[in-house]
């Protein structure tokens, strides 16, 4: 059942790719997904298959992993007999609550680190709840996007937000693989979906000579790669277009690549998404 529940987990990114596409790419590769899901689909075991399928009608997330003994998308509590199903993979189990297939993420998967916010502690806004600006970096040494990548995880692993920053690079190269992030305008999106135990959190690099991020040759001078719990994946879809149109402002774009150090990037991230990510 393991190879089961490793297809409907590459299934689920699928689809979760083609969305994310469908949102903010140009529509050039669609077809190429949808044929890639539906030979997916057509591997899938009947009884996976009929769960999948009815599942699907209801929510694009059809999986979820299990962390600490819940479900990571609804946060049920798990009874012990089936954390135990869960880690053996002997058969499909499903949350009692929100009905999605649960898997047992590996033993070194990324999870997030970063603290919890203090008791009184100002409620934070805009970019700022999703990143800080230890996570800046004005000058990437990068000149490939696996480097680039890696140079960013590194800062989110240094600063105690996320853990196993390698792991977070080759999964991020592994989305990249399906479809490039690169977005137009010279930015790139790159993301790891999966990383549970806190927020959506995201780390910005800047390029000063661009970096070429795909077969067409793309030139990517800016660098926004997050990590995400499968949770939020809805949210950081309809962030990311927020962030796009934030970009396509000229003014915007130029203001975050004119920044010169970390702090000096991190307050112009902040003024170019003030209006537009709360």
């Amino acid at each position: 059942m393991k190879n089961q529940i490793n297809l409907l987990n590459q299934l689920q990114e699928l689809v979760l790719t083609r969305d994310e596409h469908h949102q903010t790419g140009d529509g050039s590769h669609m077809d190429a997904l949808s044929d890639s899901i539906d030979a997916l689909v057509e591997k899938l075991d009947p009884q996976p298959k009929a769960l999948y399928e009815r599942l699907y009608k209801k929510d694009h997330i059809v999986m979820s992993p299990m962390s600490n003994g819940c479900c990571a998308v609804c946060g049920m509590q798990l009874p012990i007999s089936q954390v135990q199903q869960v880690r053996m993979a002997k058969t499909i189990q499903t949350c009692s609550s929100c009905g999605r297939m649960l898997f047992n993420a590996e033993e070194d998967a990324p999870k997030y680190t970063g603290g919890k916010p203090l008791r009184g502690e100002p409620r934070k806004t805009g970019i700022s709840r999703f990143s800080a600006e230890e996570l800046m970096i004005a000058s990437l040494i990068a000149a490939t996007p696996k480097d680039a990548i890696a140079e960013l995880a590194k800062a989110m692993s240094d600063n105690r937000f996320v853990s196993n920053p390698e792991s977070l690079v080759k999964s991020a190269m592994e989305r990249e693989s399906m479809l490039s992030t690169a977005m137009g305008d010279g930015l790139a999106f790159p993301h790891v979906r999966g990383v549970e135990g806190g927020g959506l959190t995201l780390a910005v690099g800047l390029s000063r000579d661009g970096i070429k991020w795909d077969s067409d040759g793309t030139k990517v001078h800016v660098v926004i790669f997050s990590v995400i719990p499968v949770a939020v994946s809805a949210f950081y879809l309809r962030l990311v277009a927020t962030l796009c149109d934030t970009f396509k402002k000229k003014e915007n774009l130029a203001l975050v690549k004119s920044s010169t150090s970390p702090s000096e990037l991190w307050k112009n991230l902040m003024k170019a998404t003030r209006y537009s990510v709360r």
